[in-house]
């Protein structure tokens, strides 16, 4: 019989996903007058912060990754 237990599970919602339940709980509860852009703020800003790494990860690129020299010898 073959064992499981070399199996990795991964699971759970994440802290992020804790967050916005309780800022979703909390806005339907009327406890917080937030925006829903704030409320749901734990789901876009890792995202967001994600695009941002990449963009300036693209321009530097851009900017310093065309700039090789190559030497040839005779």
């Amino acid at each position: 019989m073959a064992s499981d237990s070399n199996t990795a599970r991964s699971g759970g919602i994440g802290f992020g996903g804790l967050l916005a339940i309780l800022f979703i709980g909390l806005k339907l509860g009327g406890v917080i007058n937030w925006s829903w852009w704030w409320v749901l703020s734990p789901l876009w800003i890792p995202l967001a912060l994600v695009v941002v790494i990449f963009a300036f990860a693209g321009v530097f690129a851009l900017a310093f990754g065309g700039r090789r020299t190559t030497r040839r010898y005779r």
